[in-house]
């Protein structure tokens, strides 16, 4: 018995460190949290944009522009941002307004990378 929650200690320790990771041949997304208030989606949307990780994606022409909205327009740069720091769980946060997912969110033309 107590073996058993010695172990599950670990896992839970290891867990909440991170240092359990999905396989390498998992591919991840980062979405918005569809519980975030605007305001903290525009926020993601300008610290991922200003970090120049090619939102013109979404812009008026883009792929990606409809629907038009804040939410998805953010999704797509979170998870632009996230792609390009290696995909780690932490650069998906944004203040707890990220979602790491495993199931593709592209949509027609959108293509996520």
């Amino acid at each position: 018995m107590t073996k058993a929650i010695l172990t599950l200690f670990f896992l839970l320790l290891s867990l909440s460190a991170g240092i359990l990771t999905l396989a390498d041949e998992q591919k991840t997304w980062c979405v918005a949290k569809p519980s975030s208030e605007d305001i903290v989606l525009n926020q993601n949307l300008e610290f991922a944009c200003k970090s120049n990780f090619g939102c013109t994606i979404f812009g008026e022409r883009g792929p990606c522009f409809l629907p038009n909205n804040l939410m998805n327009h953010a999704s797509i740069a979170m998870n632009l941002y996230y792609q390009a720091n290696g995909r780690k769980p932490y650069d998906c946060s944004f203040g707890n307004s990220g979602l790491v997912v495993l199931t593709d969110p592209s949509y027609g033309s959108c293509i996520y990378a």
